[in-house]
């Protein structure tokens, strides 16, 4: 790679990508008899936080950070967390096109090279199978605050994102 100096021991994929969690309540499948309408408690309140996640289909390594927004400086703040975390390692991040992914004042670190999706093709991108998975656990149920949903966020990241897990679900021919 023209971007991978000699300094760095190994090179590993990722993929990338983003998804918002908040107060509103996700509606999914319920247990009921046949022919009767299931009935979930609702809430309809629009204040929500980010989760931005890279994923490693190789080896099973992972990085995931609660951020506020979705937008350029929270972005840099967590490629360069992704930088830090093995700097021996050379990273190379397949994402999607999201506008702040390409920001003028977007810095790439020296060991990540990113390598950018077709437009408009989240079906691409392994990493929705782990949002999938992640808003399974949250759906039908209600957050009254925004620190109870972050803990549960917390609680999530903790039991479901291991090596094995991203390793089965990510599983590339």
């Amino acid at each position: 790679m023209k971007n991978a100096p000699e300094k760095f021991t190994h090179f590993n994929l990722y993929v990338q990508d983003e998804s918002r969690f908040g107060l509103f309540t996700r509606n999914g499948r319920a247990l009921t008899a046949k022919g009767v309408k299931p009935i979930c408690t609702y809430q309809n309140i629009f204040k929500s936080t980010y989760i931005f996640g890279a994923f490693s289909p190789i080896n099973g390594d992972s990085l995931v950070m609660e951020l506020p927004y979705c937008n350029g400086d929270n972005f840099q703040i967590f490629l360069n967390e992704l930088s830090n975390k093995n700097t021996a390692e050379f990273k190379v991040i397949i994402l999607d096109n999201g506008a702040f992914h390409k920001g003028k004042s977007l810095i790439i670190p020296e060991n990540i090279a990113l390598i950018f999706l077709p437009p408009y093709s989240p079906e691409l991108n392994p990493a929705e199978l782990v949002w999938l998975n992640m808003k399974r656990k949250t759906t039908n149920k209600i957050y009254k605050t925004m620190e109870e949903l972050k803990l549960k966020l917390d609680e999530i990241v903790k039991e479901l994102i291991t090596e094995n897990f991203i390793k089965n679900l990510l599983n590339l021919p």
